[in-house]
């Protein structure tokens, strides 16, 4: 069929729509669990807490995303190879299945975190394939002079999954635990039904039959997987020490996965058809976004989360919120950074299908650095409009710079190497999400376990405590009370509950460090120690995400991305 004939009978429309709704589904599975997980947790009787289980808890986050991560380049290139609509629609079924299966959970305890744990990998591999084929699809579908318009807001919807899906969890948690999982089930049904019957392959495939990398594709799932599963552990507490980075299997893991991911690299240069075409990256425009893409990952990757401990741990219940209605609204407080890319998204993606996406993808990462100063400067106990109005800009700022960042990566490179293009595009923003999450949790743990201890054992003694009770709380790891905060738990009542104290208490000792004042109050400082590295580091590495985007060179010239 011809480019006319396509556009005439609107199957690109079609293939926007269904895309884009896969894409938001599939982010937003990455997100709506972090709100939903304090009802996960009684729901299945675990206490997330419990040293044992940090693990779990870890797991329950970050399993969904470090599979997305490893996985997106090689269902990229098998939908090069075998079909992009191919592929995309059994992810669209493996994703629902998965979601069936883990709203019918039948165990409890650790046994009911395993099978939920388990059962995100097929879910997460489901939402690959249609992570990694969507924009090779959108690509082959639309015309170079609106690709940025398509490709614009399939990654607005994504971005936009992953913010909402902090709402949606809140909400739908307060019904019935099941029901985080239950919402994909029919809007799956639906889509891969959908995309059965409507879509078509309409892209370029390799004209002569080729092997699979099999050797590539083992190296870099390994490879990728050991970086990201040791930078996880990192963060958990080890043998007494804050933090697992001097672990030995830990070290092992960063050490490993390098070796691998350097093996890969010399598999692909030499093999005849390798997974991932190394000489993609001579393309300026795609070098140059990828590693924009990935700063700006790391940058904004672990936002979501310090915002949200920001908020139910400090300021909420400083503001008259209760710790068990903060991961609520949590969600409801950070809608200004979904509104500002919700609006910003479409528009610059329109815009650099006329005026190129360096300008606007340069600009876009200049001012997220600029959002994340002001982010910095501001007070722990914050003005709401004036927080507000930052992630506003923030939002604003991603969606200026993320459309027009894809529409140049996926219009750079051949139309047979779309697949595996998106795939790396999707796989430098997840492994830099995946990455930036440990590392601003490294940061700001670091700096909280400097100073609460000590303020953490003087608060208790003052208020009644016996001695031997805080001195134990107090050298419990900081850890334990970031996720508290991160579920909606006043950390200071569920430990002493832990430890059996609160009957050693007076009525106002008690009710003084199980309130909503003295635990925000003991973490404010310290914890605002964190925010300035984390915000500062973040704004460096903008600023390496601009010069990245502003090197990409002038625009490809048309033919150069025309559809296939």
């Amino acid at each position: 069929m011809s480019a006319t004939a396509e556009r005439r009978d609107g199957y690109k429309w079609v293939a926007l729509a269904n895309t884009t709704a896969a894409v938001f589904m599939s982010q937003l599975d990455g997100s709506i669990i972090l709100i939903a997980l304090p009802a996960i947790f009684v729901g299945i009787h675990l206490d997330p807490l419990q040293p044992q289980n940090i693990g779990l808890l870890l797991w329950m986050i970050m399993g969904y995303r470090l599979v997305q991560a490893v996985l997106v380049v090689t269902v990229g290139r098998l939908g090069d190879l075998f079909g992009r609509v191919r592929i995309y629609n059994a992810g669209f079924a493996v994703f629902t299945l998965a979601s069936v299966a883990l709203s019918f959970d039948p165990f409890r305890g650790v046994d009911g975190a395993m099978w939920l744990i388990l059962w995100r990998f097929p879910q997460a591999f489901g939402g690959s394939m249609l992570q990694a084929n969507s924009a090779a699809i959108l690509t082959d579908a639309f015309p170079a002079e609106q690709r940025g318009f398509a490709l614009g807001t399939n990654q607005v919807a994504g971005l936009a999954g992953m913010f909402i899906g902090l709402v949606a969890g809140g909400v739908l948690s307060t019904l019935d635990w099941r029901a985080v999982f239950w919402i994909n089930v029919p809007v799956g049904i639906y889509g891969t039904v959908w995309a059965y019957l409507k879509l078509r392959e309409t892209g370029t495939r390799p004209q002569t039959r080729q092997r699979i990398d099999w050797w590539g594709n083992v190296t870099f799932a390994l490879g990728l997987s050991l970086l990201l599963i040791a930078s996880t552990y990192g963060i958990q507490p080890y043998h007494g020490q804050t933090m697992g980075w001097t672990n030995p299997w830990v070290l092992a893991g960063l050490i490993g996965g390098i070796v691998l991911l350097a093996l890969f690299l010399a598999i692909e240069s030499r093999v005849r058809a390798p997974m991932v075409d190394l000489g993609l990256f001579r393309i300026r425009a795609f070098s140059a976004g990828n590693l924009a893409g990935l700063t700006i990952a790391l940058a904004r990757g672990g936002l979501q989360f310090m915002i949200v401990i920001w908020l139910q741990g400090i300021w909420l219940p400083q503001h008259g919120y209760s710790f068990s209605q903060t991961p609520l609204w949590a969600g409801i407080y950070m809608l200004p950074l979904t509104i500002g890319f919700l609006i910003s998204g479409p528009i610059s993606g329109t815009l650099s299908d006329r005026l190129g996406s360096r300008g606007l993808a340069t600009a876009g990462a200049v001012i997220t650095g600029l959002a994340f100063i002001g982010l910095l400067l501001l007070p722990v106990n914050f003005s709401f409009p004036v927080f507000a109005l930052l992630l506003a800009v923030l939002g604003a700022a991603t969606g200026m710079f993320s459309s027009p960042n894809s529409s140049s990566i996926m219009g750079s490179v051949p139309a047979d190497q779309r697949g595996v293009a998106s795939g790396m595009r999707s796989t430098f923003q997840n492994s830099g999400t995946a990455l930036s999450i440990s590392v601003f949790f490294t940061l700001v743990i670091a700096g909280v376990a400097s100073s609460l201890p000590a303020a953490l054992q003087s608060g208790l003694l003052r208020a009644g405590a016996p001695h031997v009770v805080a001195a134990r709380l107090a050298g419990l790891p900081p850890v334990a009370s970031m996720f508290g905060a991160l579920l909606g738990v006043n950390p200071i009542r569920h430990l002493l509950a832990q430890q059996h104290a609160l009957h050693f208490l007076s009525p106002a000792g008690r009710q003084a460090l199980t309130g909503r004042a003295f635990f925000p109050h003991l973490i404010s400082a310290p914890f605002h120690d964190g925010l300035v590295v984390v915000f500062a580091t973040a704004a460096a590495l903008a600023a390496v995400a601009a010069v990245a985007s502003f090197l990409r060179g002038s625009p490809n010239p048309p033919s150069q991305g025309a559809p296939a």
